[in-house]
């Protein structure tokens, strides 16, 4: 295969800034716990990558497309055997060890998903205006989840529901019609906090579908009561359907101090380093709150504060402004690339970064409950980190062809001559 452009210099830049930052928050993070294995791992799993994005890079992508459901395959297969193999931390059976390294298949799983859902839906033959269409799309995207739920992984399922709607939006699929699905689940949620957040979203939600449609309709009122009768059902029994740590998660973030020391204590702590960091941080290595270990495990889902603490705003501000710059690079490499598979690939990217950024830094602030969502590119983890580099070697490998990407809904690398 020969590249017609140039490799994206914004995509490598801002993906290895976050990768560089991530390094020093884990070796920051790790310093003095004893086990200087988790720098030199997260190191191992970050030259993995780079190999990944290389070896993707520089072949075929058809490849990926026409095995896309293998793929796919794979990745289900590895959720099946996690749930019968698997190593339980934390409540979740989501681990899977081989030899020096331990890995999660629910992050891997996200690209194949990905992958599958693009595959299927950029196909000339389907239509996801039709009912037999449709359901193969949600049997695709829902399968992992339900496996995912299975674990149970409840942060992981979270982030995967957000690229699924966005990648049948972006296929056609009425976006009218999947509010209807998805406003009974958004109520459904709303019933594990309280009656007043219930009666909001019920009015919010309603007004939303009536503009839809500039009037209002019967199904409407059927889709809004069915949702709040299955939140408030939920209000009632959240007790007996959650488990007693997700409860504890749910009270904590309505209340830190209602647990200071239990389940809002990681919480409490990840605002006083974020606000302790001022402007200018407290040097690399100097912050109290990330090397006294206030904060446990510091460096997978709170890792954010140890940038915030020790960088201060200035940093944080680097690492939200890298962000930026990778996914709007990646929303114009679709918009630049006429071809659907490619679209539906890198939009299902793009929503699944945004969703993971937003989760991650909301509960390190208090916004959003804390549910275990990993940092892109900056978290401790191989499995995260290797799946985002492999889908940034795919962005870059389609921007490299866009010259010689077809634009019917099929990939076309062969190379065009000039007119």
């Amino acid at each position: 295969m020969e590249n017609q452009s140039k490799l994206d210099q914004w995509l490598l830049v801002s993906t290895a800034g976050l990768i560089v930052l991530g390094l020093m928050a884990v070796y920051s993070a790790t310093n003095g716990t004893g086990d200087p294995s988790l720098f030199y791992r997260q190191l191992s799993w970050c030259m993995i990558g780079i190999l990944a994005m290389v070896l993707i890079y520089f072949n075929d992508a058809r490849i990926l497309k026409d095995n896309a459901y293998i793929f796919y395959a794979v990745g289900v297969l590895l959720l099946v055997a996690v749930l019968i193999f698997g190593k339980k931390i934390a409540g979740q059976t989501s681990w899977m060890k081989i030899g020096y390294f331990s890995f999660q298949p629910s992050e891997i799983v996200k690209m194949t998903t990905i992958l599958a859902l693009a595959r299927f839906l950029s196909d000339d033959e389907t239509d996801i205006r039709s009912i037999p269409h449709l359901f193969i799309a949600l049997a695709i995207a829902f399968i992992p989840v339900l496996l995912i739920m299975l674990q149970p992984d409840m942060g992981t399922m979270l982030t995967m529901l957000p690229f699924m709607a966005t990648m049948l939006i972006m296929a056609g699929f009425d976006i009218y019609i999947l509010m209807l699905m998805l406003f009974p689940l958004l109520l459904m949620i709303s019933g594990f906090f309280n009656i007043y957040l219930i009666l909001g979203i019920s009015l919010l939600l309603m007004a939303i579908l009536i503009f839809q449609q500039k009037k209002f309709k019967l199904h409407q009122l059927f889709v809004i009561g069915s949702g709040v009768s299955a939140s408030l059902f939920l209000h009632r029994f959240a007790n007996e359907i959650l488990k007693p740590h997700q409860i504890k998660r749910i009270q904590t973030f309505i209340d830190p101090m209602s647990d200071p020391q239990g389940a809002g204590y990681n919480a409490l702590q990840a605002k006083i380093a974020i606000s302790s960091g001022g402007l200018f941080g407290k040097g690399f290595l100097q912050g109290t709150q990330t090397q006294l270990r206030f904060i446990p495990a510091q460096w997978t889902d709170f890792i954010f504060c140890v940038i915030a603490e020790e960088l201060g705003f200035l940093g944080a501000s680097l690492l939200l402004a890298l962000y930026l710059v990778l996914i709007l690079r990646l929303v114009w490499t679709i918009f630049s690339i006429k071809n659907k598979f490619v679209e539906l690939t890198l939009g299902g990217f793009v929503s699944l970064l945004f969703i993971h950024v937003v989760i991650n830094i909301g509960m390190t602030i208090g916004l959003i409950p804390v549910i275990g969502v990993p940092l892109p590119f900056v978290s401790y983890g191989g499995s995260s980190l290797v799946g985002n580099m492999i889908m940034v070697g795919l962005a870059l490998n389609f921007s490299s062809n866009k010259r010689t990407l077809g634009y019917h809904g099929r990939l076309d690398l062969r190379k065009k001559s000039a007119p």
